[in-house]
């Protein structure tokens, strides 16, 4: 298939990207900047490998003009739709309106255009965090701003998609991690362990889905590969690890100890802060959906 996928500069675009070109997709990846605006850091070296599993469109964000051109003179199959506006995700000030103009602007002439050139399926990726999402400690509301602007984004392309009568799938992702991530989580854990300190987790009893990211790619691949091309809303929710923050700090360090000669030791806070839900998790797991993955070669990398 010919696909259309936007996002690709992140962590997990890129590796949605490689898996679908190595399943054998064309795709054509529309990023937001020029080149020099991915010079240095992890999205740089990110952007260099997606080079070779893409071909890449500068300057070009969704729903701009060099967007519109783009599907104006090109006909593609699929529209993976991937990119969001994220920002300081975490902020309560975040820009819900703004992120939602970002992640929706000219959609529906975008899929008209694409829509009268044979485009049969989108592919709208969200996040458990979401409002309604997952499975967890009712009621199920959006973790934050930006949770709350993906759900209102995932409703949009839900009613034009099936006023227009395009399939459209939804990708529901939870706690990804792996090679080429921010310096998060377990960005946080590796650097502390290399300068021979103990990593301390202070939200150990918080219960999360965490994926390792080349299972998730796999399960994004074969999600796309097996869309449906009739209309209405089909989607996934793939799971990982689901367990408590604390036994997956436990899980990565001792994968890593094995693997890097490091002691890798950790200090679980007492938790007594409780802001966010206690639970939340995606429902199918990603495993069993994919059928083989070799887990090991996962971690070694």
């Amino acid at each position: 298939m010919r696909i259309l996928f936007t996002g690709g500069s992140s962590f997990t675009g890129l590796w949605f990207i490689k898996a679908l070109n190595e399943a054998g997709h064309e795709v054509v990846a529309p990023l937001r900047g020029e080149p020099s605006d991915y010079a240095g850091g992890v999205r740089g070296e990110r952007v260099r490998l997606l080079e070779k599993h893409a071909n890449v469109v500068w300057g070009a964000p969704f729903g701009g003009e060099r967007f519109v051109d783009v599907v104006s003179k090109q006909v593609f199959d699929v529209l993976c739709h991937h990119a969001a506006q994220v920002g300081d995700y975490r902020s309560p000030e975040f820009d819900v309106a703004g992120a939602l103009a970002a992640n929706t602007r000219n959609a529906h002439h975008v899929l008209r255009l694409m829509g009268d050139k044979g485009l049969s399926k989108v592919v709208l990726t969200g996040s458990v965090f979401e409002q309604g999402e997952g499975a967890g400690e009712a009621p199920l509301r959006a973790f934050s701003p930006y949770g709350l602007s993906k759900g209102l984004t995932s409703q949009y392309f839900t009613y034009w998609c099936s006023v227009l009568q395009i399939s459209l799938g939804k990708f529901v992702i939870s706690n990804p991690f792996g090679p080429y991530e921010e310096p998060r989580f377990c960005g946080y854990l590796i650097k502390t362990w290399k300068n021979g300190l103990r990593a301390g987790v202070r939200t150990p009893d918080y219960i999360r889905d965490n994926i390792h990211v080349r299972l998730l790619a796999n399960a994004y691949h074969v999600f796309v590969g097996g869309l449906g091309n009739q209309p209405g809303l089909q989607r996934i929710n793939p799971s990982g690890y689901v367990e408590a923050q604390g036994v997956f700090a436990k899980r990565f360090a001792s994968e890593m100890a094995k693997r890097l000669g490091l002691s890798c030791d950790l200090e679980l806070s007492l938790q007594t802060d409780f802001s966010e839900p206690r639970m939340r998790v995606n429902t199918d797991p990603a495993l069993a959906y994919v059928g083989e993955f070799d887990e090991g070669a996962a971690w070694d990398e």
